[in-house]
């Protein structure tokens, strides 16, 4: 099947098919759909190298994590890169992974736009202040931030409402009782701790709490780091009633050595987790309070929908997505003694 066969199928003409199938806008929607529908019914593929040729694009979306962030054991991210991939996939954009060292990644981005590998890229785990964002920028190339940075109203992202997490949470520990709630985060020169931290610091001020010294515990964003972090809790004095871990990896490493050292999450100290509890975990019989945010399948989708929207249609953006949290209350938290 040719798109000359497609075409005359249609009864319209080669180009105009031909833009439909890639999105254009100066071909109406119904047209477009149209289009679709027929192709996907008569089994059309369009020739990718011909296509790449025609267009002068690579049909590659890229995104370059670093391995010093940790995310790739997050079963979070492999959901959300299965969202990505698979509606990337309907476009006939195939999604690129590079890993990379903190002290590479420019060059990463650099090479992978140079090199033509990549039509444009998603930039995860953004900082406060971020030079890929910066890089970017400068060089016209096309992105869309998998977070936001402390300035952000000229560039695409999507970002869940992080401040509003932390509120969330800390609000439903002070409903309980707790006014001795310690808060262990990740780095905060990511730009979702910086925001969760805020978020923490500023209910506990709106309520009249005070946080002593040494409750906020730092460098936690994974389950080893989680982990050791119970010694450093346990320490605390006056002992924290409650704990808000602001990442899940770390929320799962916390619980575990908390367990072990033989306290009842839930009796004897209360836990709220940032995020979904991987299935995988083995927290035998504890229902984890947890700030959720939408499931990482649909988050991929959105990030896929609006890359396609950036280099479609530019000039219409900068696009931006806001997605909003919620607490789902578990076991894990309980009233303060």
């Amino acid at each position: 099947m040719s798109i000359k066969q497609l075409a005359q199928a249609l009864g319209l003409s080669t180009s105009t098919v031909s833009r439909a199938l890639n999105g254009y806008t100066d071909v109406n929607a119904l047209t477009r759909t149209r289009v679709k529908e027929m192709a996907d019914a008569m089994g059309y593929r369009p020739d990718a190298g011909a296509r790449r040729l025609v267009r002068g694009n690579t049909d590659a979306i890229g995104i370059v994590y670093s391995a010093a962030v940790e995310n790739l054991g997050n079963p979070q991210f492999l959901d959300m890169a299965d969202g990505l991939g698979e509606r990337l996939e309907r476009e006939h954009q195939d999604l690129l992974l590079a890993v990379a060292k903190n002290e590479t990644e420019l060059e990463i981005y650099e090479r992978l736009f140079k090199g033509g590998r990549v039509d444009a890229v998603i930039v995860p785990n953004t900082r406060v202040h971020d030079p890929r964002v910066d890089f970017l920028l400068e060089n016209n190339y096309p992105f869309v931030g998998y977070g936001r940075t402390a300035e952000c109203a000229h560039y695409s992202w999507l970002d869940f409402d992080n401040d509003l997490g932390s509120k969330l949470a800390v609000e439903h520990l002070l409903a309980l009782g707790h006014t001795r709630i310690a808060y262990v985060h990740a780095p905060l020169e990511l730009n979702f701790a910086f925001q969760r931290h805020r978020g923490y610091v500023s209910t506990l001020q709106a309520a009249g709490v005070e946080c002593p010294p040494g409750y906020c515990i730092g460098g936690v964003n994974d389950r080893r780091s989680g982990l050791n972090a119970v010694a450093q809790v346990l320490a605390l004095s006056p002992r924290p009633t409650a704990v808000l871990v602001d990442n899940n990896l770390g929320g799962v490493g916390l619980i575990r050595g908390l367990m072990d050292a033989g306290l009842r999450v839930g009796q004897d100290i209360s836990v709220v987790v940032h995020g979904d509890i991987p299935q995988d975990t083995l927290l035998t019989g504890l229902n984890v309070t947890t700030v959720t945010q939408p499931t990482p399948q649909t988050t991929g989708i959105a990030l896929a929908e609006m890359v396609m929207q950036v280099l479609r249609d530019p000039e219409s953006g900068p696009y931006q997505l806001l997605r909003q949290p919620a607490l789902q209350v578990g076991s894990s938290s309980g009233p303060a003694d």
